[in-house]
């Protein structure tokens, strides 16, 4: 109850305040110019459409192992060995989307010997590029949850593949 009391009056503090009273109203203000909305016409695009560009370009980032949660992963690996299905490539991935701005939580499994903040920095500027050159969208925040950390051998079958050194992967650079 005390947050709202002291919101409320942080508000009307504003409302009183002279630095504020010659700011211009927004109410009424047509919106910048964007790709999205032309004078001949305007483009939607669906937050699935946000989603698989993001999973994708998820994906293109050394140090990530997997997305999403481990339910999640469970299920569309069975749902992956059904003849015929696709891959669901926004495992993981959720948007919130407006007419020219969205938002992006990520979640993934990080390959161990990465730095967890490289790798989510280097998330980040790939989606910003991917979605913003694919969509016109403005991506004004990308969340990262790192969920596990993936040890060599920790699935079945990974005993084919070569192994990969921790220094390797520290050398490996994130560009």
């Amino acid at each position: 109850m005390a947050d709202n009391k002291t919101a409320s009056a942080k508000t009307d503090q504003t409302k009183n305040d002279p630095k504020t009273e010659n700011l211009p109203e927004t109410t009424g203000e047509t919106l910048p110019p964007s790709p999205l909305h032309t004078d001949h016409g305007s483009t939607l695009i669906a937050e699935q459409v946000v989603q698989k560009i993001a999973g994708i370009a998820c994906r293109e980032v050394p140090g990530i192992h997997a997305m999403g949660s481990t339910g999640r992963r469970m299920l569309s690996s069975i749902t992956d060995r059904i003849p015929g299905s696709t891959t669901n490539v926004s495992n993981g991935v959720q948007v919130e989307k407006g007419e020219r701005q969205c938002a992006i939580d990520l979640s993934v499994v990080i390959e161990y010997g990465y730095s967890v903040v490289e790798v989510a920095n280097k998330l980040r500027e790939t989606i910003i590029d991917a979605v913003e050159y694919g969509t016109g969208l403005e991506v004004v925040e990308v969340n990262v949850q790192v969920t596990d950390v993936y040890l060599q051998g920790d699935d079945e079958g990974d005993e084919d593949q070569p192994a990969q050194t921790i220094s390797q992967r520290k050398n490996t650079e994130l560009s």
